[in-house]
């Protein structure tokens, strides 16, 4: 593959981008519709796509490219909001497993639907930029 880009690499490459934007654009206002912020909502489907009871402060904080001091103040935020409890380990007190309350739940299920949708709805286009570049 050579390194020289053409005028249609550079017109795929923005329109990818802005395709990416657009779909960030519709996630945050989704989540701000459901009353949490971008992070909040990355956070709570994180926990949500491992086993119950799975997930830590540190599996957050990788997930979202976090440092592990901000993915603590993120669960304590989303505990206050009673989104998050915390099981702490028996075995290591200083360990704690994140599960998703019943509401949390609702709240993701009803973003989860939307987004699917979403990305459904722009797939083609999506498939069409990125063929649009030479691999």
């Amino acid at each position: 593959m050579s390194n020289d880009l053409t005028d249609d690499d550079y017109a795929a490459l923005a329109d990818f981008r802005f395709s990416l934007r657009e779909f960030a654009a519709f996630s945050e206002k989704r989540a701000a519709e459901c009353g949490l912020t971008p992070q909040q909502h990355q956070a709570l489907l994180a926990i949500r796509a491992v086993p119950a009871g799975t997930a830590g402060v540190g599996y957050v904080a990788e997930r979202l490219i976090l440092k592990p001091h901000s993915a603590t103040g993120l669960v304590d935020r989303l505990e206050a909001l009673g989104l998050v409890t915390r099981r702490w380990s028996a075995h290591d007190r200083r360990q704690a497993q994140l599960e998703l309350t019943q509401q949390a739940h609702s709240i993701l299920e009803t973003l989860s639907v939307t987004h699917r949708e979403e990305i459904l709805r722009v797939r083609p286009l999506l498939i069409d930029l990125l063929g649009k570049m030479e691999l």
